[in-house]
């Protein structure tokens, strides 16, 4: 019998607004954090947070992330269409606002998300994401802690 998956989180970085709070709760949790992004980011010095550089690209960050989700690993992303790759490889994932998307949720989030890409690729005004709030920061916090008990609860223990 095999050992149960560990836990480790992974953010697609380059436009995450709340890294400062991932590292905070992960390491709380003494949970890897790794930190995937397209140039090089100032990093806390700290073992438990690793930085990848991928090269520039389109989808070249997210397909390294999608590459290794799976249970356990929890995703921190904004990027819908990433989000649905991780949940089918059985990843949990939370948008920066402290959304926590599901199988349930992630086909009517990247309906949404294909019909405003459609509705601007049409000229339409759509606006866009509201202004990121101290709301969206605090929800973040609860969510990310939560998957995190949640998933010692199941048995599963931090990489290391």
């Amino acid at each position: 019998m095999s050992a149960p998956p560990t836990i480790l989180v992974f953010i697609d970085a380059d436009a995450c607004p709340v890294k400062a709070e991932v590292y905070k709760v992960a390491g709380r949790h003494g949970i890897k954090t790794i930190v995937v992004s397209n140039s090089f980011m100032q990093l806390p010095r700290d073992p438990l947070i690793t930085r990848v550089v991928v090269s520039a690209g389109l989808d070249i960050a997210d397909n390294y992330i999608a590459e290794r989700a799976r249970r356990g690993v929890i995703v921190i992303t904004a990027d819908i269409p990433l989000a649905a790759r991780c949940i089918k490889a059985g990843a949990d994932v939370i948008a920066p606002n402290g959304r926590a998307h599901s199988e349930q949720s992630i086909g009517l989030a990247l309906a949404t998300r294909n019909l405003m890409d459609d509705l601007r690729s049409a000229g339409q005004i759509t606006g866009g994401p509201r202004p990121f709030a101290p709301k969206d920061r605090s929800n973040f916090l609860s969510a990310l802690d939560l998957a995190i008990v949640r998933l010692k609860r199941a048995g599963l223990e931090p990489e290391r």
